[in-house]
């Protein structure tokens, strides 16, 4: 797998697209015994990055080599590094930030070069040269950090005329090492500039079985102003470069830093650093719910990516995989296809998997979404075998529960996960839709317990435990404001649903949903109350409620003391 990282999700030109199309053409093919008529692919990421995947490894160096003329690099993909700095696409302040620090804390690039014989020039364009070219950035030092390390940058929009202004958290902020959410000089002044920021620390959703590590998410650190926060990031990452576990990587990540020193010896450590001045945090800051950006948007300007008066579309990528020939339509020719009939338009990743496309005029609204159509688009396609031995293929839209949910990568190509992902997450939601197809909640499930889609923060999560085996985590909600957990009893300390059988996963979730329908508060009745209804009801009347229907009861009868 090579993973090429590009901060903020963007934006992508067309020229861009048609070199990482051509690339995924020549070297993403599975072996033909392995997977007969496969066909090349891109997978785009919740770090906004896009991953290649059956690379052979005789053709890496002229894959990477190629890769940069795009003018993105592989560089801060993967490794001990910070890996690439996410931002809302939909957003100037949030996408300025990402490309910036990015760049901040991007690797050296003189082995780079030389090993992938990367032609200068290509890197110097994008502002990635040395710093014997004049250019600031990140001391890493011979060891570079103790684990990767993730940034996020939240957004605020402004909507209905100046006269509004709403946060947005696509990026899940809190599941970062660092997340900052910017701050409106003025809540009620009409001026939308941002003039400072809010930063968090210590989030992380990675755990490691049999080992007694956590999913969390960040705590509120300090504000920081345009001028400061730069320094205040590099002043964060170097005390974990000190002080976080060299000896045992489970334990290497930010967040135990946090949660061993506490957040205040923390700021002091900061503080001592270059003299870096910063507010208290607000603590109640409402940085926003998770947004997909799905659909028609009208577009904000985005700095030079952009203007005002035209539109975006948010395409719906199920699960991030960019191919032909799938349920949902040939969307590698189509991505391609409409990249080049509309010039104008500039591509960005979006933090949850999915496509945004930008500066659609309003007169090619109607003709850009006819375009899509063409290859299949808007539509999952299912083939239904019939008594006679006959098949037949029915379409249906895609459902909300369908385009709230996702994966991550999984098998075959992750070489950390146990089970299927990616392959198994659009079955699942085949089976749950025809009677949940329009539940306003999201699933989340991933191969293993390293958690890359974030499922723990869904309003149901599945992570893999072993071949065709899942644990079921409840408690976060669709608007990714929470940290969900095991099922586990608050008084014996038994975790339950910890190996369920792939087969039983659709039976358990249909329970689930049947238990919110029938006791649901008028309250929870709204989009995405399906997570808050089972966090007011907590894990005893959820167990009770698994042990005493038929359909989940012989699951709950196997328990076991969690870590």
């Amino acid at each position: 797998m090579i993973r090429i990282s590009i901060p903020g999700g963007g934006p992508i030109t067309s020229d861009q697209w048609n070199i990482l199309d051509r690339v995924a053409d020549n070297c993403t093919i599975p072996p033909s015994d392995i997977y007969p008529g496969a066909r090349p692919s891109l997978r785009i990421t919740t770090r906004q990055n896009i991953q290649l995947h059956w690379v052979r490894k005789k053709n890496v160096v002229d894959t990477i080599s190629e890769i940069a003329k795009s003018g993105f690099f592989t560089i801060n993909g993967c490794g001990d590094n910070t890996r690439n700095v996410i931002g809302c696409p939909l957003s100037y302040y949030s996408n300025k930030w990402a490309q910036k620090v990015g760049k901040y804390f991007a690797l050296p690039t003189a082995a780079y070069i030389e090993i992938f014989e990367i032609d200068p020039e290509y890197l110097r364009k994008a502002g990635l040269q040395d710093r014997k070219a004049g250019v600031t950035r990140f001391d890493y030092g011979p060891n570079q950090l103790n684990r990767k390390f993730k940034i996020a940058f939240s957004a605020i929009h402004n909507v209905e005329g100046k006269k509004k202004y709403v946060p947005d958290n696509c990026v899940e902020l809190r599941t970062n090492d660092i997340g900052v959410a910017p701050i409106k000089k003025s809540a009620d002044d009409g001026d939308d500039k941002v003039d400072r920021f809010q930063v968090y620390i210590g989030g992380g959703q990675g755990q490691q079985s049999g080992k007694p590590t956590l999913s969390t998410l960040g705590e509120p650190f300090g504000i920081f102003t345009e001028d400061t926060l730069l320094k205040g990031l590099d002043g964060i990452v170097s005390v974990h470069k000190e002080w976080g576990d060299r000896q045992n990587r489970h334990w290497g990540r930010l967040k135990y830093v946090v949660k061993v020193k506490g957040i205040e010896w923390f700021r002091e450590q900061v503080r001592n650093i270059g003299d870096i001045n910063f507010e208290a945090p607000i603590l109640d800051y409402d940085y926003g719910d998770r947004n997909l950006h799905l659909g028609w948007i009208k577009q904000e300007k985005i700095g030079d990516y952009g203007e005002n008066l035209k539109w975006c579309y948010g395409a719906f990528i199920e699960n991030g995989r960019i191919i032909d020939g799938s349920p949902n339509g040939d969307l590698k020719r189509m991505i391609k296809y409409l990249m080049n009939k509309y010039p104008a338009v500039q591509l960005f990743i979006t933090p949850n998997q999915h496509l945004l496309f930008s500066n659609i005029g309003n007169s090619e609204k109607g003709q850009f979404e006819n375009d899509m159509k063409l290859f299949g688009y808007g539509v999952r396609k299912k083939v239904i075998n019939l008594a006679n031995g006959a098949t037949e293929v029915k379409s249906r839209p895609y459902s909300k529960l369908r385009m709230l949910s996702g994966a991550c990568v999984g098998r075959d190509t992750c070489r950390l996960t146990y089970t299927d992902s990616e392959k198994y997450e659009p079955y699942l939601i085949d089976k749950l839709e025809e009677k949940w197809g329009d539940l306003n909640e999201s699933i989340g499930i991933t191969g293993c317990e390293k958690q890359c889609y974030r499922p723990a923060t869904k309003t149901i999560g599945w992570i893999g435990t072993g071949l065709n085996l899942y644990q079921l985590t409840i408690a976060g909600t669709e608007d990714g404001r929470h940290q969900g957990m095991p099922l586990m009893d608050p008084n014996s300390k038994e975790q339950y649903l910890h190996f369920v059988p792939r087969k039983d996963v659709a039976e358990v979730t249909d329970v689930l949903a049947e238990f919110y329908m029938k006791y649901r508060s008028k309250e929870e009745e709204r989009p995405g109350g399906m997570g808050y209804f089972l966090r007011r009801v907590k894990a005893k009347e959820i167990i009770s409620c698994l042990k005493s229907n038929p359909k989940t009861a012989e699951l709950m009868k196997k328990a076991f003391k969690g870590i």
